[in-house]
């Protein structure tokens, strides 16, 4: 019996382990909104403050395409080149992480949530000396973002 608690536990240690280090870098925004009508509000809030949607990946249609399940789970991808390009001349390899990016979930509680990665990973991951500024700018800006599309402002 013994072993099987330890078992049990260290099986819980590692699965919240795992959880917890996906989302090291991310921040994170509960919604009161079905995914579906997040990532519309989301998409109109962009679309008025002038941010360029670039693509819209769904990952649940891609999952049925072949056959399997997946909790409703959409990013978008968008940007504004006056806002990153800055970054990019502190930091060259912050491309990668740009054009930003939120995703928005379907937990396994049935929460949806809205995800995206934090000015200050992207700070600390690229090393970004200077851009202060900007990186203030765009924390703010993603910050009201998902709090709009969530309906917690």
């Amino acid at each position: 019996m013994k072993k099987r608690s330890a078992l049990f536990a260290l099986t819980f240690l590692i699965i919240f382990s795992a959880q917890t280090m996906a989302q090291d870098g991310m921040s994170i925004q509960k919604s009161n909104y079905s995914v579906q009508e997040t990532t519309d509000r989301l998409e109109r809030i962009l679309t008025e403050k002038g941010l360029k949607i670039f693509e819209k990946v769904n990952h649940q249609n891609g999952a049925a395409s072949v056959g399997m399940d997946l909790s409703p789970s959409v990013v978008l991808i968008f940007g504004n080149p006056k806002l990153g390009t800055p970054l990019m001349q502190c930091a060259p390899t912050v491309a990668i992480d740009l054009p930003q990016k939120m995703l928005i979930w379907e937990n396994a509680e049935g929460e949806v949530q809205i995800g995206y990665n934090s000015a200050d990973y992207l700070k600390s991951r690229h090393n970004i000396e200077g851009c202060t500024q900007e990186l203030q700018k765009i924390s703010g800006a993603l910050r009201n973002f998902a709090q709009s599309a969530a309906g917690s402002n």
